[in-house]
């Protein structure tokens, strides 16, 4: 499987064998472009694509030791995403599968970060699953009956958990990326994670969506104080010390806003007669090293067999592509030359009461 991604700023090929083996696996960064906006500016990012597209898909042909001639079938992201990245994702895709006369698979990108943790892994997948989507885009729980069959039942009504991440960083005046050098700076042995008491979102007692302004809020509070003349407070200088302490107080309400989402949505399916057999994780999100520890914590205390991705394959990459992709040809799946880019999820939420 030749598998192509360019759902936001990572231009991405990788060759996939049986769905789990991962010949190659390109990635050309635009980390350089996008620094100085401390995001990525979508117009900057689809004319990257397009610069880099062919030589990130012979550079993935050529690292497999794979000749066009010997591809199965082509996969490509082709939703949810940036319309102008994807755009030039799927007409690669299309013009390949076209003149090679192979089948062409459109795949959800967010399904493909699920799926990413069965990567160069030989055990079999435990159905049903419990899935997690955490990243600089997306924060979602789906159920998972089959590679084919996912239904979310909780997302974010707000910011991810990366965004939030990211601006929480900003506020702090940490360097593009935020995310990770938070996490650097929250990871650090001197830093305590309980100096500032930040809030943990629930929501409800039910609830099994994510909300992470209000903690991002709280932290630019904390930051420059509350204003008002009545009640109102002053800030705290951003001392090393206190940097530690913020990022580590930060990192310890995000992280177990998601382990109470989890813990709730394994508790509710349970009371219907479904039991998770496993819990299925992917975005950049869990590159996090706090989070990974926390969501490892779940083989112990619920029982579950959890499939974290490796490292390399937690940020965006197109051999997660290309192992869903795997499965959605083995079930029948093909696309033909009419295959949208779009820039809305394909996974449908859990109807109420279902």
């Amino acid at each position: 499987m030749l598998a192509l991604e360019t759902s936001c700023d990572e231009t991405a090929a990788a060759v996939v064998r049986d769905g789990v083996d991962v010949l190659s696996s390109v990635v050309a960064s635009q980390y350089d472009l996008h620094a100085e906006y401390a995001g990525v500016v979508p117009e900057i990012a689809s004319r990257a694509h397009v610069e880099a597209i062919l030589p990130v898909v012979r550079e993935a042909l050529e690292h497999a030791g794979v000749g066009l001639g010997m591809v199965d079938a082509i996969a490509v992201g082709n939703r949810p995403g940036l319309i102008g990245s994807l755009l030039v994702g799927v007409a690669a895709a299309k013009s390949l599968a076209w003149s090679l006369g192979k089948p062409l698979i459109g795949v959800d990108h967010v399904a493909a970060h699920v799926y990413s943790g069965m990567l160069e892994s030989r055990d079999p997948a435990m159905f049903p699953a419990l899935g997690l989507v955490v990243s600089g885009g997306h924060t979602a729980m789906y159920h998972v009956a089959s590679w084919t069959q996912m239904h979310r039942v909780g997302a974010t009504i707000d910011d991810a958990m990366g965004e939030a991440y990211d601006k929480v960083a900003m506020m702090m005046k940490l360097p593009h990326p935020g995310g990770p050098n938070l996490d650097q700076l929250a990871s650090d042995a001197r830093a305590n994670d309980k100096v500032f008491d930040l809030p943990v979102s629930r929501l409800s007692t039910t609830s099994l969506d994510f909300s992470f302004s209000g903690l991002k809020t709280s932290v630019l509070y904390t930051l420059r104080g509350v204003p008002g003349e009545r009640g109102g407070t002053s800030g705290i200088a951003l001392t090393d010390e206190t940097s530690r302490n913020l990022a580590a107080s930060f990192q310890r309400a995000a992280c177990k806003a998601v382990t109470i989402k989890l813990t709730r949505a394994i508790e509710q399916a349970r009371e219907k007669g479904v039991v998770y057999r496993s819990l299925l994780c992917g975005g950049g999100v869990t590159a996090n090293s706090r989070l990974r520890r926390e969501l490892l914590g779940f083989e112990k205390s619920h029982g579950l067999v959890v499939r974290l991705p490796a490292m390399r394959y937690c940020m965006d990459n197109a051999a997660m592509i290309g192992g869903l992709g795997e499965q959605l040809l083995r079930s029948g799946r093909r696309d033909d030359m009419s295959l949208q880019a779009t820039p809305t999820i394909s996974i449908p939420a859990v109807q109420q009461g279902a």
